[in-house]
């Protein structure tokens, strides 16, 4: 009954289902080694994170050949010494911590050299509307904090405007050009560790997109997937064509061929 499997059209048949099987799975576990190996780098990145307590100066992690926060340096701790402008504070609403609506407490502050860096001193429960902030210290400081990535829309309750005086939607480095025209701005922020009476300290706050396992990684798990899919549909259709080709074996066997006029 199953004589028509050597027959050449089911030959080549079975040949090419063979092959689109054995490319598929292929694809599949190369897409999963892939998935694995942005997991292993995004673990082995916390574990840096964790092992690093020593805090180093802002300059050190934010260089000129590499100016932006990334995956690898977000959550790092830094240093900055300056002094703070006390008279351009400004607040974050629309920031939940600990499932709590709140705000930041974010003040600006400036180096030797002009530059200026985004501090997130801390994190108040409520509404920021007629809400005054302690003032921060005055004079020189040496702030000690987490390096934390530029927000953009949509991520961590950031607005794009709308806001009243004193008020910044989104933390980066454009928003805040357009309310304080420094000589430059570090890229992204720092969340000092130690925080004023009345205020908490700001977790690190991953980029949007993850944190650290980025949507690529999630887009190779998904491959994965669907190749693993595509692997076990071209096996089920050849099951059924084969079962098909059977059936008729056996109605060719019982003399019931449709007969042809």
């Amino acid at each position: 009954m199953y004589r028509f499997l050597l027959t050449p059209r089911w030959l080549s048949g079975t040949a090419l289902a063979m092959a689109a099987v054995a490319v598929c799975v292929w694809l599949g576990t190369w897409q999963l080694g892939r998935f694995e190996d942005r997991v292993t780098t995004h673990q082995e990145t916390k574990q840096s994170l964790t092992a690093s307590s020593d805090a180093e100066p802002i300059d050190a992690l934010l260089t000129q050949a590499s100016p932006q926060v990334t995956t690898q340096t977000v959550g790092k701790p830094v240093t900055v010494t300056g002094s703070y402008d006390t008279e351009h504070q400004l607040l974050v609403p629309n920031r939940v911590l600990d499932g709590k609506q709140g705000y930041y407490v974010l003040t600006p502050l400036r180096t030797a050299d002009g530059h200026a860096v985004a501090v997130v001193r801390g994190w108040v429960p409520g509404a920021p509307s007629g809400a005054v902030a302690e003032a921060p210290p005055t004079g020189q400081v040496t702030v000690t904090g987490r390096l934390q990535a530029d927000e953009a829309v949509g991520s961590n309750g950031a607005v794009a405007g709308g806001l009243p005086a004193g008020q910044l939607g989104m933390i980066n480095r454009a928003s805040l050009l357009n309310v304080l025209e420094y000589d430059g701005w570090y890229d992204g922020w720092v969340a000092a560790d130690q925080v004023p009476t009345g205020l908490t300290a700001v977790p690190t706050v991953q980029p949007q997109g993850g944190d650290g396992l980025t949507l690529r990684a999630f887009q190779n798990l998904g491959y994965t997937l669907e190749w693993f899919v595509f692997a076990g549909f071209v096996v089920f259709m050849w099951f059924r064509l084969l079962r098909r080709e059977v059936e008729a074996e056996q109605d060719r066997a019982l003399g019931l061929d449709p007969v042809l006029d």
